[in-house]
């Protein structure tokens, strides 16, 4: 029996801008990702726990709940407070990169300073896959 140990790992997107959405969604497919979108913090929760991804891409600015929110409550529940979390932003703040350190991100890109293949790059490291 041949074991596949490069296993499809699974991308949760949360992010509430359909075009940029689907722009990451197909470009992370195509990398090999098995990826779920979800357009705001609310159906994030639910997603992380019963889709189980290996990492999150989380946008902060969303209605209802932001992602600072999300990151606060991923951390606090122990079914999700291992998750690989990057954030993936507009703010480029100190003080936002900050409280997200504070509250446990993984990562903080700042949309306006990142290409996809940046994202990817980071995301993989997260991972630990090498090409």
């Amino acid at each position: 029996m041949e074991t596949n140990d490069k296993q499809t790992k699974k991308i949760l997107l949360v992010e509430d801008d359909d075009s940029l959405a689907s722009v990451y969604t197909s470009r992370l497919q195509v990398e090999g990702f098995e990826v779920r979108r979800v357009p705001n913090g609310e159906d994030a929760l639910a997603a992380a726990v019963e889709f189980k991804p290996d990492l999150v891409i989380l946008d902060v600015m969303m209605p209802k709940v932001s992602g600072f929110d999300v990151l606060d409550i991923l951390r606090n529940t122990p079914e999700t407070a291992n998750l690989k979390v990057v954030m993936l932003t507009a703010l480029s703040q100190d003080t936002d990169k900050a409280r997200a350190d504070q509250l446990g991100a993984d990562d903080y890109l700042v949309k306006s300073q990142v290409v996809i293949a940046d994202v990817i790059e980071r995301i993989k490291h997260h991972l630990g896959i090498h090409d």
